[in-house]
């Protein structure tokens, strides 16, 4: 009697969104398939990523353009492997590393996730409710509580897919910086931002290493991995390609990798053009006039001051909405990790009955990032640069992980990495861990000296 109420409640979990089973056709346009890469891409412009491009625009002009046509192919590739894993296995990470990999391998992983995306939700909310403050007064406090416990109960009580339709259309908002980089009276030296594309000058200096490594961090996430996997499940899933995670009705064919694959594309493509945008328009607007230290909302606001009265309107709008997709991610993405790793029931097409250590480990993520609101001393802006190093610091080793799966044939199968792929995987690797390195040098040094 059990087991048949427990079958009744997973269909129900399943109404409305299965569009029952049946194979990718071949033919079908790569468009019809966009989803968890493209939604991945635009939750990757979240608060952290905007408050590091605009640090970056801000203190190094057109200096670190080069980073966003450098990001594309290795944030891709990256992706791409996680999107590939959950589409073959039917899994998300934390299930097939517990299924493959020693037990402390699984645990240390989930552990750096979760440290990392606690950190973040705490930038991303510090700086909402601060983006709130500025355009709506009232106290810090308050806009911070009522965005946490918002989120919270948005994620609980709306079906995600309605949740994402919706919001998905704030952080248009962010096209702000494309418009105000293309004003006739934002003057740009398109001869340096060429230059700065196609042969970069490094700089010395702690701040110019701090602000790659955010970079790098801000835009090769390790939430994102996790995250990619999971929503391709429950894509998989939506679409009656398997019942529940882990058990595909059908091999994963060509067509299935080919829609994963644009999907990736198309989504990080579109991540690292705003920020380019980004970084230009501060380039232009605060470095050009000397503003190069952001500290607050306000500060960060001022580099969309050519659009007029709406620039502060528009600035909050895109925080929010960015922040608004990018903290589910972020908390969604530790919650699939710990969830798999303790066998619970898990995912957003689930209901809160039928999935309660999933969703209350969200819960829990958004709580712990809201409470280190409370320690005092840290800017809301430089608050985001922070938690983009932390990501990437940890996100090497997460890689080096994703590709040995991703080259192991028992998980895989046929479909293990190609050259390339490993090539822009290892040097996603080399270049962060470098970077990394580089900037502990240089903490270390500037301390010593």
């Amino acid at each position: 009697m059990q087991n048949k109420s427990a079958a009744s409640d997973d269909t129900a979990d399943l109404q409305g969104a299965q569009e029952g089973p049946e194979e990718v056709p071949a033919n079908t346009p790569f468009w019809k398939h966009l989803g968890p890469g493209l939604i991945t891409g635009v939750a990757d412009d979240d608060p952290s990523g905007i408050g590091t491009y605009s640090v970056a625009g801000a203190q190094f002009g057109y200096g670190l353009v080069w980073l966003a046509p450098f990001t594309i192919p290795l944030v891709i590739a990256v992706q791409e492997m996680a999107g590939r894993i959950g589409s073959i296995t039917g899994e998300g990470l934390a299930a097939v590393i517990k299924k493959h990999y020693s037990r402390p391998v699984l645990l240390g992983t989930v552990a750096l996730l979760f440290l990392a995306n606690v950190i973040n939700v705490w930038a991303d909310l510090n700086v909402m409710a601060a983006s709130a403050q500025m355009l709506f007064g009232l106290s810090f406090t308050l806009w911070l509580s009522v965005i946490a416990l918002g989120t919270i109960v948005l994620l609980i009580a709306i079906p995600y897919r309605s949740y994402v339709r919706y919001l998905k259309w704030l952080c248009l908002a962010l096209l702000a910086y494309v418009v105000t980089a293309l004003l006739p009276g934002v003057k740009h030296d398109w001869g340096a931002i060429a230059q700065n594309l196609v042969l970069p000058r490094w700089q010395s200096g702690f701040g110019y290493l701090m602000a790659v490594v955010g970079y790098l961090g801000t835009t090769i996430s390790p939430y994102c991995f996790f995250w990619q996997a999971g929503e391709t499940v429950e894509e998989e899933i939506s679409h009656g390609v398997e019942t529940e995670p882990g058990h595909r009705l059908f091999p994963v064919n060509e067509a299935e990798i080919r829609a994963v694959r644009a999907d990736t594309v198309t989504g990080m493509v579109i991540s690292q053009v705003i920020a380019f945008f980004i970084i230009i328009c501060t380039a232009a607007t605060l470095h050009a006039k000397g503003q190069t230290d952001i500290n607050t909302a306000q500060d960060a606001a001022r580099a969309l001051l050519p659009l007029g009265k709406s620039a502060y309107w528009l600035f909050t709008i895109g925080i929010l909405g960015a922040g608004l997709l990018g903290i589910p991610t972020l908390a969604g993405s530790a919650a699939y990790a710990l969830s798999e790793t303790f066998g619970w029931r898990y995912g957003l097409y689930r209901r809160f009955s039928r999935a309660r250590g999933f969703y209350l480990t969200i819960a829990a993520v958004i709580v712990l990032g809201y409470l280190l609101n409370f320690i005092p001393g840290v800017s809301p802006v430089k608050a985001l640069l922070y938690a983009a190093v932390l990501n990437g610091a940890v996100a090497p080793p997460l890689i080096v992980l994703l590709m040995r799966i991703c080259n192991n044939p028992k998980i895989v199968g046929e479909r293990r990495n190609s050259r390339l792929s490993n090539l822009l995987g290892g040097l996603a690797v080399v270049t962060m861990t470098v970077a990394i390195l580089l900037l502990l040098w240089g903490l270390l040094t500037r301390k010593a000296s």
